[in-house]
């Protein structure tokens, strides 16, 4: 397994020798992880990417590093350090930097003398290729998949005087993952929502969220979406109920400070029982916090957003194929339960690109409202499950009332105080259906492990790693469930696996929001948390060492 860094300021094109290099490493059969650290601005400051690749699968990336790609010597002086034994660092020549193990080729040069300076990055993607051993016979096919046809002569060319410019240093691995899709957790969320019958999407710009919204736009005509790039985040949520309301399959999307906005809009939802998944890919807080940045830190407060109480559900992503599989489920759920659904996602997974077996849909088989059979329609009539019938306003002779008042069966607004009780009772009772449904945590490691860890959402790479890592050395015996369906809480893994042993939280927030909503549903409470909240993913490295630190 490799690790390479590509780092240097925002505008040099670090996004596109990226996206190239991974789809050549792909090529030749590598799973790739591919992570993300970017600044809050568009030209200037530090940006870099680590692309892990190898032969088999990788679920989190490494803070240890094979190759650096050098753009400016800041990436040099701030990286060096986490090189391993053979590593080295390539870099243009007009680079102050000159140590031993660093390659230096005149990158610039060459490329003007090409006629094009931005394709430097193709003679570093073909320098990169030969030091890892890799064949040049596939980068034709390839490049011309990827590069207009009017640019392929001058990059093949740019990339065969790089790879002609170094020997090798690694050697090619074989991997089985030629076939495999190369796709970022923000697609990946995206083709989920499609593949769930997605009809509209609204949302506002709102770093790390605007990439599912520019998927969707982008292939929105072919999908049969409509996106709407709304004003504001409160009109996008209102507009997604409204096209609800209307019989679409409606989404809205937005980052932590959005999701403020849309709060009172969520309750909405919840009491006219209008179906709708709202998307929160994380960022840190309070208030802008940090743009660009990861962290894990509103799960209790998208499970109390609105005021009142009303049944909702609160999905947790934890990777590339848990963003597809559950975002088609949310929209059914939703569906299903006339409930509003919601999804987390973060900066992390959402940025992150990662190979996954494509998706297979057969499975996904889209619900239907529930309609009413016979006799009086009454759009909010008391049943035993709580579901009511449900009819689409323009479809049918039937008035089909929501209101943000407290209403009776009929939909007309109502204080009497047996009618509100009645009411109450009737939406909670879905919670009670929604229970059976709910996906138990996936456990990790050894079955009769002594420590186990305990993580929710895009954790879940770190987590596996760290324990498969902990099992190998024999440091003892590990074990981890990580949480997907996360509210309502499921509880019966919590209840065979919590008792007689150490449990540890690892998250990326400050307060342990899920060892404490864990003791608070069920009284089981952690040992110790490993906690990180600096805006930067954990790493399964970080894990396996704050675990043996305390003593475990």
């Amino acid at each position: 397994m490799y690790n390479i860094l590509i780092g240097g300021a925002a505008g040099q094109g670090i996004d596109t020798t990226v996206a190239i290099l991974e789809k050549l490493l792909k090529h030749s059969g590598y799973y790739i992880y591919t992570t993300r650290d970017f600044m809050s601005r568009v030209r200037g400051g530090h940006n870099f990417s680590l692309l892990r690749f190898g032969s088999e699968k990788i679920t989190s990336h490494s803070d240890k590093i094979d190759g650096i790609i050098a753009l400016n010597d800041e990436t040099i002086h701030l990286h060096k350090h986490q090189l391993t034994e053979k590593g080295f660092i390539l870099c243009d020549s007009s680079l102050a930097y000159s140590e031993p193990g660093v390659i230096k080729l005149d990158m610039e040069k060459k490329a003007k003398e090409l006629g094009n300076i931005r394709v430097s990055g193709s003679i570093a993607i073909g320098a990169v290729l030969r030091l890892f051993g890799e064949p040049f016979t596939y980068v034709e096919e390839v490049m011309a998949k990827v590069i207009r046809k009017e640019l392929l002569e001058i990059n093949l060319k740019a990339i065969q005087l790089g790879y002609e410019s170094v020997e090798p240093v690694f050697e090619h691995l074989d991997g089985p993952f030629k076939d495999y899709m190369l796709i970022s957790g923000s697609k990946a969320l995206g083709l989920g929502a499609i593949a769930g019958g997605l009809k509209f999407y609204a949302a506002y710009p709102m770093s790390p969220s605007t990439a599912v919204m520019e998927y969707l736009a982008r292939v929105s005509t072919e999908a049969g979406v409509v996106v709407e790039q709304a004003e504001d985040e409160i009109a996008a949520i209102n507009m997604a109920l409204g096209a609800s309301y209307a019989g679409a399959r409606a989404m809205t999307g937005t980052s932590g400070g959005g999701f403020c906005l849309k709060v009172e809009a969520l309750g909405f939802s919840g009491i006219a029982e209008i179906p709708l998944v709202a998307v929160d890919v994380q960022r840190p807080g309070p208030a802008t916090g940090l743009p660009t940045r990861t962290e894990q830190s509103d799960l209790k407060f998208v499970i109390s957003a609105a005021q009142g109480e009303f049944p909702r559900m609160v999905i947790a992503l934890r990777n590339h194929e848990d963003a597809f599989y559950q975002t088609a489920r949310a929209l059914n759920l939703a569906e299903k339960y006339q409930i509003p659904v919601i999804l987390l996602s973060d900066q992390y997974l959402g940025d992150t690109t990662a190979c996954v077996k494509p998706y297979d849909t057969t499975g996904i088989t889209l619900v239907k409202p529930a309609e009413e059979a016979e006799g009086e329609y009454l759009r909010y009539r008391l049943t035993e499950d709580g579901i009511s019938p449900r009819l689409i306003p323009g479809k049918t002779e039937h008035l089909v009332t929501a209101d943000s008042d407290e209403h009776d069966e009929r939909g007309f607004i109502t204080e009497s105080a047996e009618v509100r009780n009645a009411m109450m009772d009737k939406r909670m009772k879905k919670l009670n259906k929604l229970i059976e449904e709910l996906q138990e945590p996936e456990f990790i490691g050894e079955e009769n492990c002594k420590v186990l860890l305990l993580g929710w959402g895009s954790t879940y790479g770190p987590v596996a790693e760290a324990v498969s890592t902990l099992n190998k050395q024999g440091k003892g015996s590990f074990g981890a469930l990580v949480f997907g369906d996360i509210y309502p809480l499921p509880k019966k893994s919590l209840e065979k696996y919590g008792q007689g042993r150490v449990l540890i939280n690892v998250e990326q927030n400050a307060t342990g929001q899920l060892a404490s909503l864990i003791r608070e549903q069920t009284g089981i409470t952690c040992s110790r948390s490993i906690l990180k909240y600096d805006g930067r993913q954990i790493s399964g490295e970080e894990i396996v060492k704050q675990v043996l630190e305390g003593g475990f």
